[in-house]
């Protein structure tokens, strides 16, 4: 439109670029929303919306926030999901208008956030993407925070449970690709013709200028480079200032760590506790002083190792630190002080940083230099009995250190708007700026000395307001003292204020030096964070290496505080453990004693523990505890037993608790089977199967039936031979010890003391010979009455199934659901074998099934 004005007009244009995103309009010292935007932003945020002329006779809803405050605003707009277009006043004028140019910097979206106040310190930040090709999906993730960025070739069923263990922020996939199930991530889709594989190929070629996918490591992973390509494509329409901050791209593949499903990690409570008052493991072992070293360490439990000698090398690094307490707390104490390098440097690259965020990058690589220092070999190796040279060697970073100590003051404003941000003696141009300030202040300081001679007012003087600018100040009682060359500006209660032609000629003169200055200051500023930007590579690698000995010291003082020992590790598949302990309930136990048990499991003999005891003696706990060592043990840490020889897992399954999921119509039964069958379909010789209580989801018969044929399934199928923890209340599983030979009963031992039950929680040899249920009712606060009769109920109970199960007990009719049942189980079995094909078994697989069939058909016809 005609009457629009210029500004309108751009507003407009940019807005058109940016139509899904809220855009922010830089304008003087507010950002402004306008139109449906302004809405939105005034209702999401509870600000004020008002509105703005833009035309002849026309006005446009408005909401604005303050300049400085857009990074907590920013914050609550993208944690309600919003993609948000930040829009900055460019230096000068636009195309050759009078309107100052305008330009959208950065596309904030929840995975591309920088800001200190969206980010959790101790996890990652991740945005990622999915590329498919021909049966295999690519999946590349980057934090725009830290710069790290690495991606995976992988086939498409793997694919949710890499998902599941990033849980990026934010998830970039193709128009035909389905989200996977309870991912709660933020999800963009990506056009094929604005990002297509060839052109995410060349992209990622120019930005790490390499001449061909192999100098990437990606040589024949098309679908990855496709993915790493599109998050650069989305990067550079979005955030284009970040890029020059990913320097490095990492090629992984999942198969090189142990598989951890979404499933695992809450039951196991790795990561989150499963009640609001409990404990996770990483919040009990993450002693760790840097956020980079948290993160680490999260990332560590993530992705447990499968490879014997990487996990010695970091069990040789953490006993280095458990053998030198000295050491160990003097790396402590000074990674105390080392701040969050990785992100403090991501927003000095960035251009976002603050000049307190600059100074404070500089006190970090300066503490960083002295835990540089502090595990020299030379000096140290022969004071504190270890050998740090087994630790990882980083730079020093001294230049970067040393440039932003000489360029910027100690305690410098929180903006670089402020002032007074680079310090003395570091650019003369700016010395003389200043110089020439001063000056203007002295001028000041002797007008208002001379004025008070001129005109004989000892009470006059020469003040400043952001309104009327300078003015000379003279009392209500000294009026008619003012000559006639003063003109008046404003009016108070006692007195007036003036100025004169010799004050406003010089307000110009500081007005503009005051500018030149601020200009000057921002010049330099920028050429500092442009400069260390430049050194980011080896500030890196710094925060990488500080990240290691973090956590490396932090499980050193776990094993040092909690008594962990160090666990001899093998390629075998047997598992001893030695008055193991779980490491987040012994944490929590206000000072009573955890009860240790030992754990023996291996596929030659004792392949699978069927343990029995009652409800509340710790059979979960137990469960979990072996687990938790197996898991601490391939990350490179100490674990908490006696002793303990692990051998390498690949998978750890659990089908442990019962939960509905009402979502998607399943019912805790349906859960418990699906679980289960998961576990079944995926577990291999390798793996550690934890089962509690399956079966439990419906009626007795069919779970002892459930039960029985999964732990003979895990027993006698020669492609499995898992070791299995299989904790159930059906005593009628402990037979199976005397028909399958890799088949032990252990039990929770219980005493009773005066009618009362007593749990021991220690785990011993045989099978439990009753469940305890109606005491456990007891101990929960059941009313007398209920227990009483659950007494009487139980008596009669078991003397029924006593009579049943005596030669006199059994009637006709029973007699014939047995001939039936026999019958039934009959032709099964002839079913069985005329579907089988011998020529296709191995002789191994032939004594096996062979094997299966006379246990099934002894127990068919025994009576």
């Amino acid at each position: 439109m005609e009457t629009e004005t210029p500004m309108r007009r751009q507003y407009l244009e940019i807005k058109r670029r940016h139509p899904h995103a809220l855009l922010l309009f830089r304008l003087g010292d507010f950002y402004e929303a306008f139109d449906e935007d302004a809405k939105l932003v005034a209702r999401e945020l509870d600000i004020v919306l008002t509105s703005r002329p833009v035309g002849k006779g026309t006005r446009v809803p408005l909401a604005g926030i303050p300049h400085h405050a857009l990074d907590s605003y920013l914050a609550r707009l993208v944690a309600k999901g919003h993609k948000v277009a930040i829009c900055e006043q460019v230096e000068g004028l636009s195309k050759g208008k009078n309107l100052m140019e305008r330009r959208v910097m950065r596309v904030v979206t929840p995975g591309t956030v920088t800001e200190p106040d969206l980010l959790e310190q101790g996890s990652n930040n991740f945005l990622a993407a999915v590329a498919l090709n021909k049966g295999n999906a690519g999946l590349a993730h980057v934090d725009v925070s830290t710069g790290e960025f690495g991606c995976a070739e992988l086939p498409v069923e793997a694919l949710p449970l890499e998902l599941e263990r990033l849980r990026p922020a934010e998830l970039l996939l193709p128009p035909d690709v389905p989200l996977p199930d309870g991912l709660p991530t933020a999800v963009t889709r990506l056009q094929e013709e604005a990002a297509p594989s060839s052109q995410c190929h060349q992209v990622l070629l120019d930005h790490f200028q390499a001449v061909t996918l192999a100098g990437l490591g990606l040589e024949g992973l098309d679908s990855a480079a496709s993915a790493s390509g599109a998050i650069l494509v989305y990067l550079a329409e979005n955030g284009p200032s970040v890029l020059p901050f990913i320097t490095r791209l990492t090629v992984y593949s999942p198969d090189d760590h142990m598989v951890l499903d979404g499933i695992t990690v809450r039951n196991l409570e790795i990561f989150l506790p499963l009640q609001k008052e409990g404990r996770s493991l990483l919040a009990t072992i993450d002693l760790t002083k840097t956020a980079m070293g948290s993160r680490l360490l999260r990332r560590w439990l993530g992705q447990p190792l499968l490879d014997v000698s990487e996990i010695k090398e970091r069990q040789d690094r953490i006993q280095l630190f458990v053998d030198s307490a000295v050491l160990r707390s003097r790396v402590i104490a000074l990674l105390a002080k080392i701040p969050d390098l990785e992100r403090l440097l991501g927003r000095v690259g960035t251009g976002v940083a603050g000049p307190r965020e600059l100074v404070s990058l500089g006190r970090g690589l300066s503490q960083v230099a002295e835990l540089r220092a502090a595990l020299d070999p030379s000096t140290t190796a022969s004071t504190e009995g270890g050998d740090p040279a087994l630790l990882p060697r980083f730079p020093a970073c001294d230049e970067a250190m040393t440039l932003i100590r000489a360029a910027l003051a100690d305690d410098p404003g929180a903006s670089i708007q402020e002032g007074g941000v680079i310090r003395l003696g570091f650019s003369a141009d700016l010395d003389r700026l200043r110089s020439a300030a001063s000056d203007a202040n002295n001028f000041l300081v002797e007008l208002e000395r001379g004025e008070r001679e001129r005109i004989g007012v000892k009470s006059i003087k020469v003040g400043h307001n952001k309104v009327f600018g300078y003015y000379i100040e003279v009392s209500k009682s000294n009026l008619e003292m003012v000559p006639s060359r003063y003109r008046r500006l404003q009016t108070l209660v006692g007195a007036e204020r003036f100025t004169i032609p010799e004050l406003q000629e010089h307000e110009r003169k500081i007005l503009q030096v005051r500018e030149q200055q601020l200009e000057r200051e921002q010049d330099l500023f920028r050429q500092v964070c442009a400069q260390v930007a430049a050194l980011g590579q080896g500030i890196l690698e710094a925060a990488a290496a500080v990240a290691q000995i973090d956590v490396y010291a932090a499980l050193a003082e776990v094993a040092t505080r909690y008594r962990y020992v160090r666990p001899e590790v093998h390629e075998g598949t047997g598992l001893e453990i030695s008055d193991g302990r779980h490491p987040v309930v012994e944490q929590s136990l206000d000072g009573r004693s955890f009860v240790p048990n030992d754990a023996l499991l291996s596929c030659d003999d004792s392949q699978i523990v069927v343990l029995t005891g009652p409800n509340m003696a710790g059979k979960s706990t137990y469960l979990r505890q072996v687990a938790l060592a197996v898991l601490l043990a391939q990350i490179g840490s100490f674990v908490p037993a006696a002793s303990a020889r692990i051998g390498i897992v690949d998978r750890i399954f659990t089908r442990i608790g019962a939960l509905d999921d009402i979502a998607a119509g399943r019912s805790t039964f349906l859960v418990e089977m699906l679980e289960t069958a998961a576990i079944l379909h995926g577990a291999t010789p390798r793996s550690l199967l934890l089962f509690d209580e399956v079966g439990r989801g419906t009626s007795t018969y069919d779970g002892i039936a459930i039960a029985r044929a999964v732990i003979e399934f895990i027993h006698n199928r020669p492609d499995l031979l898992s070791k299995t923890l299989f904790a159930t209340h059906y005593h009628e599983l402990v037979e199976l010890a005397d028909s399958l030979p890799r088949v032990c009963n252990f039990n929770v031992a219980v005493t009773e003391e005066g009618g009362r039950v007593v749990f021991l929680h220690r785990i011993l040899p045989g099978g439990a010979d009753r469940s305890y249920g109606v005491h456990v009712a007891h101990l929960a606060g059941m009313p007398k009455p209920v227990i009483q009769r659950a007494h009487e109920l139980l008596e009669e109970l078991e003397a029924r199934g006593k009579a049943l199960s005596s030669p006199e007990g059994h009637d006709d009719v029973q007699k014939v659901d047995h001939q039936m049942l026999l019958f039934a189980a009959r032709e099964e079995l002839l079913e069985e074998l005329s579907s089988l094909d011998p020529d296709s078994l191995t002789p191994l697989g032939a004594l096996t099934t062979l094997y299966d069939l006379r246990e099934r058909a002894k127990r068919q016809m025994s009576p």
